[in-house]
């Protein structure tokens, strides 16, 4: 009877983790963290802008976004950013915004790692952090690809090549794509 009695509990926990598993969103095989979230509308928050000012992700609809959340302490991050900057720099002119979004640093330890680093791109401070809560980053670096209308395409853990970049962003910022999305809009 005792061993019918645990069989049955554990069944019952077992039942309630995996609806909760369902009910959060999560597909099997999508992985958790950022990647749930294509197809979603981007959040947008105000934050401070390194060198002054306030300045949001919603500032660049019309544009494809590659959202990167970083920390000077991450060492990935500081890997990844000189191709950050290499992406933006070649993609600007065809509509890329890459935006950096240092995640619970000062302004002076963000505004340090910029310069090391030369990064030209715009750089929001969030410290309170919620970037990194609205787009479930796991850990750091998280990027996030936001196409012209807003809609998340790509959430990604943990850093990228230059060539992971561009896979993930030149089709978004093709002509065809935009007149397409374009089209979408007004029918």
């Amino acid at each position: 009877m005792r061993n019918a009695l645990i069989v049955v509990v554990a069944i019952a926990v077992v039942a309630i983790l995996a609806a909760a598993y369902l009910a959060s969103g999560v597909q099997p095989g999508g992985g958790g963290g950022p990647a749930m979230l294509a197809g979603a509308p981007a959040q947008s928050f105000p934050a401070p802008r390194l060198g002054g000012g306030e300045d949001a992700l919603a500032n660049y609809r019309g544009r494809v976004v590659l959202l990167n959340l970083w920390a000077s302490w991450c060492t990935p991050c500081r890997e990844e950013m000189p191709d950050l900057e290499r992406l933006y720099v070649a993609e600007g002119a065809r509509g890329l915004v890459v935006l950096g979004v240092d995640q619970g640093e000062s302004a002076e330890v963000a505004a340090a790692f910029a310069r090391r680093h030369g990064v030209t791109f715009p750089v929001l401070l969030d410290e309170e952090q919620r970037y990194g809560r609205a787009y479930a980053a796991v850990g750091l670096p998280t990027s996030i690809v936001v196409d012209r209308t807003g809609r998340i395409v790509k959430g990604i853990d943990g850093a990228l090549s230059f060539g992971q970049m561009h896979a993930v962003v030149d089709p978004l910022l093709s002509p065809a794509h935009a007149q397409s999305r374009a089209l979408k809009q007004t029918s």
